[in-house]
């Protein structure tokens, strides 16, 4: 069993990575171009797992709206996100996500546009009602993080006509939820939900963001720049995350074997293999598996891999000692071959 700080570190650092993607594409572009992104993103991220986690989540059978609300609540939570479920009838039940929000944790919440919450919004929320078959479905917005209001709530909500692309996602300020209530909260089936099993599923919660961000946002503003923006993004949070990660590890800022012993660990919290080889004047590390884009094909896959490498690549910069690096995408591996740099040359 791989150890668990190894999976934690690794739901971090794809976690910083999501937000500091979401800053930098945010200040470099407009709020519109982000907007249509996570729109694009949340989309992807609803036709992939909304109707097939049903059964897992143990919703089959329940009012749709109904069942919705509680999708939101379970499904958060597996990515350590503390949503509320209120209900109010079959055909009408709430959803709050309270503080601190994951998806603009901390300081984050201050630069991000409010494009970015109507873009998931949109792009999940709004299609509920499409993926059930159910015309009738959609999904109303009582408040928002960005605007400082009490934060995103609203309900989904049956209604008695057929609604039209543009009634799915409706608007409503000022509409209160009713009081919360300790004992309708549902809860993941603990049968199927064991702790070794949330850990890696709230591992991938955070990695999938990226796994499909990337190629969403290279739809939207283009490859060449996507990997400029998305590259400086995964660079800089390497460098910001690798000492909160590394103490996570127990690895010191040592010599080059640390360094090596950081990677070799982090790559384990993926499920992915490593095999270590040390010259006198080198570090040879082989990961297969490649568990971040495990399923991505093509032009995409290429893609994903350069922007990733570069999260490591600035994580292992962070370090003291100063070296050099080469990387080589070979097939289904990845090798890091690491040397220290002799000192003033």
């Amino acid at each position: 069993m791989v150890d668990t700080k190894k999976i934690t570190a690794q739901a971090e650092i794809h976690h910083a990575l999501l937000l500091g993607l979401q800053l930098m594409v945010s200040t470099n572009r407009s709020p519109e171009i982000v907007g249509v992104w996570m729109f694009r993103l949340f989309r992807r991220q609803h036709l992939e797992k909304f109707v097939s986690s049903f059964d897992k989540l143990g919703l089959t059978g329940l009012p749709d709206a109904v069942a919705c609300a509680q999708y939101h609540v379970m499904s958060n939570s597996i990515g350590g996100v503390p949503v509320e479920y209120m209900y109010e009838s079959d055909r009408k039940a709430w959803v709050r996500f309270r503080y601190p929000r994951w998806m603009y944790h901390g300081p984050t919440i201050c630069g991000v546009p409010q494009s970015v919450s109507q873009g998931f919004l949109s792009g999940w929320y709004a299609y509920n009602g499409v993926s059930l078959n159910n015309p009738h479905l959609g999904f109303v917005c009582v408040s928002e993080d960005m605007t400082g209001e009490f934060g995103l709530c609203g309900y989904f909500l049956e209604y008695d006509h057929e609604l039209s692309d543009e009634e799915r996602l409706q608007f409503a300020k000022g509409e209160m939820p009713p009081a919360y209530d300790p004992n309708q909260q549902p809860e993941l089936p603990s049968a199927e939900w064991d702790a070794n099993r949330l850990q890696k599923a709230h591992r991938n919660y955070a990695m999938d963001y990226i796994r499909n961000g990337i190629g969403e946002l290279a739809k939207v503003i283009g490859e060449s720049d996507t990997l400029e923006l998305a590259g400086r993004a995964a660079k800089l949070i390497g460098l910001q995350y690798a000492s909160q990660t590394r103490e996570m590890l127990e690895v010191d800022d040592g010599d080059l074997l640390s360094a090596a012993h950081y990677l070799q660990s982090m790559f384990e919290g993926l499920g992915d293999t490593v095999e270590t080889h040390q010259d006198p004047d080198h570090i040879v590390l082989k990961q297969r598996g490649l568990r971040i884009v495990r399923d991505i094909t093509g032009a995409e896959r290429e893609l994903l891999l350069k922007i990733w490498v570069q999260l490591w690549q600035g994580a292992l910069a962070s370090f003291r000692l100063m070296k050099n690096l080469h990387v080589d995408v070979q097939g289904e591996a990845i090798i890091w071959r690491m040397s220290e740099i002799e000192s003033g040359s």
